[in-house]
């Protein structure tokens, strides 16, 4: 059935207003080089928002006919939209919050493509990325271009992170936890899509307005490869979209004050590896991080099968770093508050600033992108016999390569084309490595809808 759509052109919202006649021809550009492809997909996971769907090529497949084009005008920039979803509109208007987001993406990927690509490929001295801090002060730069980072505010942003394919109980304990989170004048950051990333925002939204709060901070922060498959939910109002997910995980831990971890699949246990893989090393030694993982009473079992992965792994070394709370949302705001001010205390005392976590050290194996090809897959090290901030970046890669094989259009087609990932380790991290994943599969963690079909095999 051909779904209703439309035809628009619109207006710049958000704070973009000019691009130069390079950016535009970039965006324009629909040759293999060219950004317009890129702008499309992501483009019509924003018009989409709201899709109950995680496969990027089926949103694709019901609106094949979908175009979008930067128009450079004597007074700016227009977006001509053609055969646009119509759930994006109202009464022939474009949803306000929907034409935000929808610039937040061309600024973005224009900025990307003229500052950070260009610096790869040698074409801006600008930012070196083989090195940390190059890789660093590119993070901090896009965010800064997308006016995320607010100065004179004390910390108060907290991260959520979880999985987009929960149980209602779960999601409706997201709301609960936002909800106390926004009572106490805190703002909220996740990873933009549907599930535990929606819910925190929506609880915290409602407590904003019972608090008389204005200018809340709903932050998604997302990358092209995610978007496509998890289209923003509608409480985002600061749109961020990282080149890739190493950088996208490195924006989480620089502007994230603190880190409410709910339940969730692979990509929340990846995210969790990476944050403890960059803590458990000696030079961040006594910094102050606080991350609670916290879920309903339902959940317990998934928390009690994270933190004896985390402990057979990387040690109780690692538990020592976060706290589980289960079924109290109360005690999650207040623990998280508790933090915050040791967080403070810590900026002032090093002289760091509250806006972005310079202090924190992150090595370069946590920083470069790892492509997940069944080599690379298979290469991953998995054992011991090295220190245990190593082995998380390593289990952080198999995690992403799940995720990849999951959700990614990339990643989808290594599956199709070469059969599953094999994933090569210790035997008894393997073993349990694999109870995990295949407890993510009973409890349909890993898809919204469908029949799963494993893209990985563990091999001990």
């Amino acid at each position: 059935m051909k779904l209703p759509t439309v035809n628009a052109r619109v207006a710049p919202r958000g704070g973009l207003d000019v691009l130069s006649r390079q950016e535009v021809g970039r965006l324009r550009d629909a040759s293999a080089g060219g950004q317009h492809e890129l702008l499309r997909r992501c483009a019509l996971a924003v018009l989409t928002s709201g899709t109950h769907s995680d496969d990027p090529r089926a949103t694709r497949e019901r609106y094949p006919d979908f175009d979008i084009q930067v128009l450079q005008h004597d007074r700016g920039i227009r977006l001509e939209l053609h055969n646009a979803p119509a759930t994006a509109f109202v009464d022939g208007q474009i949803i306000a919050g929907v034409a935000e987001l929808l610039f937040a993406v061309v600024r973005d990927i224009a900025y990307v493509s003229s500052e950070i690509v260009a610096s790869e490929c040698g074409g801006t001295p600008g930012f070196d990325l083989g090195t940390s801090d190059g890789i660093t002060n590119a993070v901090f730069e896009i965010l800064r271009n997308a006016r995320v980072l607010r100065a004179n505010i004390e910390p108060n942003l907290v991260v959520c992170w979880g999985g987009h394919s929960i149980s209602r109980g779960e999601y409706d304990y997201t709301k609960a936890v936002g909800y106390e989170l926004g009572l106490r004048d805190l703002d909220i950051c996740t990873g933009c899509g549907p599930g535990a990333m929606k819910g925190p925002m929506k609880g915290a939204a409602i407590a904003h307005a019972k608090q008389r709060r204005h200018d809340n901070y709903y932050i998604g922060v997302t990358e092209p490869g995610i978007i496509a498959a998890e289209s923003p939910n509608p409480i985002v109002n600061k749109l961020v979209i990282m080149p890739d997910i190493e950088k996208r995980l490195e924006a989480f831990v620089r502007i994230g004050h603190s880190i409410v971890v709910f339940p969730g699949g692979v990509g929340t246990a990846e995210e969790i590896l990476y944050l403890l893989g960059i803590l458990l090393h000696p030079d961040n030694a006594g910094l102050p991080f606080p991350l609670v993982l916290t879920g309903p009473s339902e959940s317990s079992a998934y928390f009690e099968q994270i933190d004896q992965f985390l402990r057979l792994t990387l040690g109780d070394q690692a538990a020592e770093r976060y706290r589980i709370i289960i079924d109290d949302p109360v005690e999650v705001a207040r623990e998280v508050k508790r933090g915050l001010e040791r967080v403070r205390r810590h900026r002032l005392d090093t002289r760091d600033a509250f806006f972005f976590n310079w202090t924190l050290q992150i090595r370069e194996d946590f920083q470069h992108p790892f492509v997940p090809s069944h080599e690379n897959m298979a290469g991953l090290k998995l054992h011991r016999d090295q220190p245990v901030h190593q082995l998380a970046a390593d289990l952080r890669r198999a995690f992403s390569g799940i995720v990849a094989g999951n959700v990614k259009e990339d990643g989808m087609r290594r599956i199709e084309a070469h059969g599953p990932f094999e994933i090569h380790g210790d035997t008894e991290i393997m073993r349990a490595l694999d109870a995990l994943l295949r407890s993510f599969v009973v409890q349909q963690r890993m898809k919204l809808e469908g029949e799963y079909r494993p893209c990985y095999r563990v091999v001990a």
